[in-house]
């Protein structure tokens, strides 16, 4: 189901039929993204030589990337913002049009457990299909965005942030804008505020507490996605960089063991192999925990599909 670059904790891969006949996305001037940050370029050290971290995953090693002047969103793209995308251009998710998309699996009614769920996913049984699931109706059917218009839209594949990104005239982050716009200025830190994930005992983002995949305490305050602003930003202004929900980048995924993996010192407007089959995220999600995955680091990544959506994946955009 999952390479082993992305454990399905991650996010599940969809593994769907290509479908001919993508919704059409009329290109259209948009007032949503005016409060966007401004990232000075310059020359940054991306990547990790953590000891903790996945070898497979390819987060190392520190190289040095100059980048020009990019702006970024500040916040992921809300479900207020993505409504305003569907109310202007009638476009229809690839969840929308596959008909269904994962759930993790305490998110769904219990009573409606064995009516919503299709299957699950082999090596993650927490990971559900669930017929109906689209970005406004998170949970399936019966389920609404209507108290969450300030939190990240999930179940949008990456075809469906690019097709966003085009109408509001903007684009997807590379990978390297990504991370340097997540470090904030700050030199090869952990996180985006520092190397320890509680400071004085602080939470700082939405991740999983107690045991995964079975007991989140929620001690941050949240099981589940959170209001994009429910945690302070990081140096440069940028909130929700860490947990929440993965994000998807424009490049596509390479774990360093590929002979196109562009990774040189120095290497500018650096953009990641030219082809590949899965695109890279970045910036974990709720569902991340230290006993399983501890991909809520700046410098670590993972990947799917562009094709797979699910409920802990979202997306913010750059120009």
């Amino acid at each position: 189901m999952n390479s082993d670059a992305a454990k399905p904790c991650c996010s599940p891969r969809s593994e769907r039929t290509v479908l001919t006949e993508p919704s059409p996305v009329p290109t259209a001037a948009s007032a949503a993204h005016q409060d966007m940050i401004a990232i000075p370029g310059g020359t940054f050290l991306m990547g990790t030589d953590y000891a903790s971290g996945f070898p497979q995953d390819g987060e190392g090693p520190v190289r040095a990337v100059t980048l020009d002047d990019f702006r970024i969103d500040r916040t992921p793209v809300t479900n207020a913002r993505f409504a305003a995308f569907i109310s202007a251009t009638g476009f229809r998710t690839e969840a929308e049009r596959f008909g269904w998309s994962f759930v993790f699996w305490s998110h769904i009614p219990r009573a409606r457990y064995q009516e919503l769920v299709e299957d699950t996913v082999v090596a993650a049984p927490w990971w559900c299909k669930v017929p109906g699931a689209t970005w406004n109706a998170p949970e399936g059917p019966g389920s609404s965005i209507h108290t969450r218009m300030d939190h990240p839209v999930v179940h949008v594949s990456w075809n469906d942030a690019a097709a966003y990104a085009a109408w509001a005239g903007l684009r997807l982050p590379t990978e390297a804008e990504w991370e340097c716009a997540a470090r904030g200025g700050l030199l090869q830190k952990l996180y985006p505020w520092g190397d320890k994930l509680r400071p004085d005992g602080e939470h700082r983002c939405n991740i999983w507490q107690g045991e995964f995949p079975r007991v989140d305490t929620a001690e941050d305050g949240f099981a589940g996605t959170c209001p994009v602003e429910a945690f302070p930003p990081n140096p440069f202004g940028l909130y929700s960089v860490t947990g929440n929900t993965w994000e998807w980048c424009a490049d596509w995924f390479s774990n360093g063991t590929d002979p196109m993996n562009q990774r040189a010192n120095g290497r500018e407007h650096l953009t990641g192999p030219t082809t590949g089959t899965t695109r890279v995220m970045k910036g974990g999600s709720f569902l991340c925990h230290k006993s399983y995955c501890n991909r809520y680091r700046v410098a670590a990544r993972t990947s799917n599909t562009p094709d797979s959506s699910a409920s802990n994946v979202s997306f913010r955009c750059a120009c």
